[in-house]
């Protein structure tokens, strides 16, 4: 399961334009919270422990949990507003959750074994279909990553999302196929250039022969 992120959380008076122009100011990314059947609270974050949370790669999608006078709030942010010249976080939604709450989000998938592929040994290459996979899991038990084991990957084979362990209770959103992660896939394309480039090279001889014999009527 991902590491749950904590941010401290203060509840803004000022709402509007006016409240998050004035959250700003105080070094504050101002915030909405809502859902879970409560009324939206305009909240505000800090500046440096919001944007840490959002370069460690773990904040969108994971669920986080927010402090407000000692009590917390399970959250799952639902979007971030950046400024479009430097990138720094304007405005973030926030989406109350409790942990037993079933909901849908992108898990990575991480690959191990590449090393030990016999298809991969072979010259084949790995080739990722999905590198995210949409799974309905409960909001506590995010995983971090999925992992695929391709070390006893022949040329040819695949990783099939039923040969991937989900956390207990998970499923992926999509139930009608058992959906391709990734294949090892052979050097065909390379086989196929040589072919075409070897009919190019004979159809050049054959041109300049019927060129020749042309030649040779003429005279």
């Amino acid at each position: 399961m991902a590491k749950n992120i904590e941010l401290n959380v203060a509840v803004r008076e000022r709402i509007g334009k006016g409240g998050a122009r004035e959250a700003r100011r105080n070094g504050m990314i101002p915030g909405v919270l809502y859902g879970g059947g409560e009324d939206p609270v305009a909240v505000s974050l800090k500046t440096n422990e919001l944007t840490k949370a959002i370069n460690s790669g773990k904040f969108r999608g994971n669920a986080v949990t927010l402090v407000h006078e000692g009590e917390k709030q399970m959250v799952i942010p639902q979007d971030i507003q950046f400024h479009p010249v430097n990138d720094r976080p304007l405005h973030v939604d926030l989406y109350r959750v409790k942990s037993d709450q079933i909901i849908s989000v992108e898990v990575s998938v991480r690959f191990v074994g590449e090393e030990e592929s016999p298809g991969l040994k072979q010259g084949g290459t790995l080739n990722v279909v999905r590198y995210t996979v949409e799974l309905n899991v409960a909001a506590g038990a995010i995983p971090e990553s999925l992992e695929a084991d391709v070390g006893a990957l022949e040329i040819g084979d695949n990783v099939k999302i039923s040969d991937i362990k989900l956390p207990d209770g998970a499923v992926p959103t999509i139930t009608d196929r058992d959906f391709t992660i990734a294949t090892i896939a052979g050097r065909t394309a390379e086989v196929v250039e040589e072919v075409v480039e070897g009919e190019g090279e004979e159809g050049a001889e054959g041109e300049a022969a019927d060129g020749e014999a042309e030649a040779g009527e003429g005279e």
